[in-house]
């Protein structure tokens, strides 16, 4: 499936929230419930306090579901794993700028390789340490909570980076998606296609809601 334009709305259900114990079935209702992608949070327990999952899920994904994935790495050295998740069928990777790594380095190889590039801040981190690279991404990920753990609520200090990253998207002529993840809803959702995000990575609210179809129309009428 090829990314939509940065300016249609795309909802991305994080597996993250999903019951582990059967997540083919999980993925499939995402994708009935009207999931564009799906995101994918790996960590490493290092970069964040959190260990989640590795290629071999998103290689069992990849293989029992058609969607896009959205894999966002959360891990101290992309650059060493990069290949791992390339294998494991990643449509799009996000590497963040704050690990440790040649930023432009790994964003070349993951073009080069065929997928989508990505490139996260966390809330602390000003968009000018992203700039050097936003020429180079498919994809700009503003954290709206500190990465780690779900269910954390939503940042609203982030919305002027949001804004901030549109506006340097328009007047330097590029046409990167500007998504947002953690504690997003139908409210905060709002909040942020307001400020020009386009891409909405939602875990309790879509995968633990009584209604996940609802729940994601919600979200992308918002």
């Amino acid at each position: 499936m090829i990314p939509k334009n940065f300016k249609d709305r795309v909802i991305a259900p994080s597996l993250l929230a999903a019951d582990f114990s059967r997540i083919g079935d999980e993925v499939s209702r995402a994708i009935h419930s009207g999931a564009d992608w799906m995101h994918m949070d790996v960590m490493d327990g290092h970069f964040v306090d959190n260990i989640s999952f590795g290629p071999a899920v998103i290689q069992t994904v990849h293989e029992s579901n058609d969607i896009f994935l959205d894999v966002h790495l959360m891990i101290s050295r992309p650059d060493h794993y990069l290949s791992r998740f390339i294998a494991a069928g990643s449509d799009l990777i996000t590497v963040h700028v704050e690990a440790e790594h040649d930023v432009a380095e790994t964003l070349g190889r993951i073009r080069e390789a065929g997928c989508q590039a990505g490139l996260a801040i966390n809330p602390a981190t000003p968009l000018k340490a992203a700039e050097p690279f936003l020429d180079q991404i498919d994809l700009l990920l503003c954290m709206t909570v500190v990465p780690g753990f779900g269910g954390q609520a939503f940042m609203p200090e982030v919305l002027e980076k949001i804004e901030a990253a549109a506006k340097f998207r328009e007047t330097n002529g590029l046409s990167y998606h500007v998504e947002v993840d953690g504690g997003i809803d139908a409210v905060t959702a709002a909040r942020c296609f307001a400020a020009g995000a386009n891409v909405m990575v939602a875990g309790s609210s879509t995968f633990r809601a009584p209604d996940m179809a609802a729940a994601i129309r919600s979200i992308r009428n918002s």
